[in-house]
């Protein structure tokens, strides 16, 4: 091989020493270079149907593997169609790095081919938007981004990359090290530490809320660490819902009788309803360690005097440092730790009699509730949930060591990416994924890649033909003869993943539940069951 190194080569070397291992990508001619250089290397090209399916699968890499996702995508049209995927990670706080193709940089202002302002288009849903200057800035910039990725609140970067920055030769190898892709701490204080211990063991009612980052197969055993060792009820939240999750059961009913809660990395916003009563008690006081001062700012306009301590530092710092300085739980907080616990696992009992009256339907419960015996067979199983009204009653329902949602941002549609995703991360494991009728429509075609790549996952669609979440707020604010545009038809989403060359069946009976699903999942294939659901509305979890 040559001594001279493109700038293509060098950004895969550069990918290589930061112990990247998959690549999720659709090609196009502005990265043409980057798919040369990748021969001969130990990473994996995954090859999907669509920009922003690329963008939700190294989203999920990223949140169940800890390590940074890397999308990879064309310039102008598939750099636009990936963007509406970065605001779903970096709400969900998952590192990962978007690297497009762009107009070569000696043709910009000239009207090159797909010549755009991707950076510009990027910045409001990354951390750090740029465009790499020339090929010898590739493989340092690849370093920065995953850092910045990886650093305080961890989110979703973006890297444009010139034609003839990947096509020309550099000047200078620039030798990485591990080092270089580590991510800058924000370490919390030992003082700061100490007087939030103060603070919270002073409450009788205290709460610690943790946000999206805590949620992941990193956060959850840190955040299992804490309670343990504090004896004070630590709970994390990633969902639109907010205090309203399902997954959470009557986690608001304890919210509200709280007399101090500490948000660790968790934003004062809507999921919180602001800071307000009655989700909260009027008298509650509040704690806040963030690494962001923009947020900090936030949780201080929010709460005005009753935030009583702010600290800037990294969720993962943080953690370490209360786990650290905590003093062995004692008894005063005993029975509220169990209150709490008690209700965030709380279901109605009358969802064990759930049934649909419709003919040919089951109830979401009766749709979800035989799924949990596949989760349960094996301790690196993965759970999925899309969003919509089916997609909270599958959180409600069912529970996984690994659980991938459309997070705090509300979006729907990514479900399949996800799990696609998850089958590469966690190759042994059932991977099952609940989505909409509406929500599979997004990115169908992805059952492709899944058979193109051999990646088997079930994929249980809750087939009610219609938009239920939007119909449901049609029906609430103005009445059944005011209902537009959620109407969909029974279409066999099971077929169309036979037809890609999947393995797919219709359930139209609870008891048909868990063989259907045993037998996709026997099957080796991307399979759909296409599960007809009666349209009731999300649950509301009431003690």
């Amino acid at each position: 091989m040559s001594q001279k190194q493109r700038g293509a080569d060098a950004l895969v070397g550069a990918l290589s020493a930061a112990g990247v291992r998959h690549i999720f990508s659709l090609s196009g001619n502005h990265i043409m270079p980057i798919y040369d250089a990748l021969f001969g290397s130990d990473i994996a090209l995954f090859h999907t149907r669509h920009e922003a399916a690329t963008v939700h699968m190294a989203d999920a890499y990223a949140r169940i593997t800890g390590e940074v996702g890397i999308a990879m995508v064309t310039g102008g049209p598939g750099h636009a169609n990936a963007v509406s995927a970065l605001y779903t990670a970096q709400m969900a706080e998952a590192p990962l790095v978007l690297l497009s193709g762009h107009a070569p940089n000696n043709q910009l202002g000239m009207g090159a081919f797909q010549e755009m302002r991707q950076a510009d288009m990027a910045a409001p849903v990354t951390k750090a938007a740029w465009t790499c200057a020339s090929a010898d800035d590739v493989a340092t910039d690849i370093a920065k981004a995953i850092r910045i990725a990886r650093s305080g609140r961890p989110g979703p970067v973006h890297l444009s990359l010139p034609s003839d920055a990947l096509e020309q030769d550099v000047s200078r190898v620039t030798a990485l090290s591990a080092q270089d892709f580590e991510p800058q701490a924000q370490p919390l204080e030992a003082g700061v530490a100490k007087d939030i211990w103060a603070r919270l063991s002073k409450a009788q009612r205290p709460i610690i809320v943790a946000g999206p980052a805590c949620m992941t197969r990193r956060g959850r055993p840190l955040l299992q660490a804490l309670q343990a060792a504090c004896g004070i009820p630590v709970v994390g939240t990633e969902s639109p819902r907010g205090v309203a999750d399902p997954a959470l059961g009557a986690f608001a009913q304890m919210l509200a009788q709280a007399d101090c809660v500490l948000l660790l990395n968790k934003r004062m916003d809507f999921t919180l309803k602001f800071g307000q009563s009655p989700a909260f008690d009027a008298a509650c006081r509040f704690l806040q360690v963030d690494p962001d001062a923009e947020e900090i700012e936030r949780g201080q306009r929010n709460l005005g005097a009753r935030l009583d301590l702010s600290a800037q530092a990294d969720a993962w710092s943080a953690l370490n440092a209360l786990t650290q300085s905590a003093q062995a739980p004692g008894a005063g907080h005993a029975d509220w730790l169990k209150q709490v616990q008690q209700a965030v696992s709380y279901r109605p009992p009358a969802w064990d009699q759930a049934r649909s009256e419709l003919p040919g339907c089951m109830h979401p419960v009766q749709a979800m509730r035989p799924l949990q015996a596949l989760l349960d067979s094996h301790p690196d199983a993965v759970f999925i949930s899309d969003g919509g009204e089916i997609g909270q009653w599958a959180q409600a329902c069912l529970r996984a060591p690994h659980r991938v949602v459309n997070g705090v941002a509300g979006s729907i549609g990514s479900g399949l990416s996800y799990a696609l995703a998850a089958r590469v991360a966690v190759p042994d494991a059932p991977v099952i994924a609940v989505m909409g009728d509406g929500t599979i429509g997004f990115h169908i075609s992805e059952f492709d890649t899944a058979v193109r790549y051999r990646l088997p996952c079930v994929v249980v669609v809750g087939n009610d033909q219609r938009w239920n979440a939007e119909y449901q707020i049609q029906l609430r604010d103005y009445g059944k003869d005011r209902t537009i545009g959620c109407e969909l038809e029974p279409t066999r989403y099971d077929q169309v993943a036979v037809a890609f060359g999947g393995h797919g069946e219709q359930v139209t009976r609870t008891e048909e539940v868990l063989p259907a699903a045993q037998r996709a999942l026997a099957s080796g294939k991307p399979a759909c069951l296409n599960v007809m659901i009666e349209g009731v509305p999300a649950p509301s979890v009431k003690a």
